[in-house]
């Protein structure tokens, strides 16, 4: 005798919860924007807090500005050629995350030498206090910020890697 098949009522309830929990791929704005807001948002609390107005002031400015540019940098690296090279893709993730944070930091200290040395022949004699912290303002967004980019980058090339393996079989 032929049974009958009825639909199971919870397949459906099933079905919108893993539709839901699919990763997003690495989109580069939404990096610079989280690059930019985070530490801002953090330092600017801890400005706050500590009543430190060249905090408050740095947060939005020098921590915020050289976080979201060192993100957009790193994200533009990692985009180009170099993020499909064999060493980027298939070495671990905490050397190419340890390599491009070093990076970072290091093009940090650069931009802080250039902004301080840029600042000095435009204005001689004029000593601006924000130009002090970003000798630690910039090499620090660049370790964090780069660090995070390709930290989110990794995930998503690795995941989308794996995907498109599973497509396959």
């Amino acid at each position: 005798m032929d049974q009958m098949k009825y639909p199971n009522p919870t397949d459906d309830a099933y079905g919108i919860k893993t539709v839901g929990s699919r990763k997003k791929p690495f989109a580069l704005w939404r990096e610079v924007v989280m690059a930019y807001a985070a530490p801002a948002t953090m330092a600017g609390i801890g400005g706050l807090v500590t009543a430190d107005k060249g905090l408050q002031i740095g947060a939005l400015t020098t921590i915020g500005g050289a976080s979201a540019l060192m993100a957009l940098m790193i994200g533009l690296i990692l985009r180009s050629r170099v993020g499909h090279m064999r060493w980027v893709t298939g070495a671990p993730r905490l050397v190419v995350v340890g390599g491009f944070a070093i990076a970072g930091s290091l093009y940090g200290l650069c931009a802080a030498w250039v902004t301080s040395g840029v600042l000095e022949l435009m204005m001689p004699g004029h000593h601006l206090a924000w130009v002090d912290r970003a000798w630690i303002d910039f090499p620090l967004s660049g370790f964090i910020a780069s660090t995070i980019v390709t930290w989110r980058w990794r995930l998503a090339v690795t995941n989308n890697f794996l995907s498109k393996r599973r497509r396959k079989k």
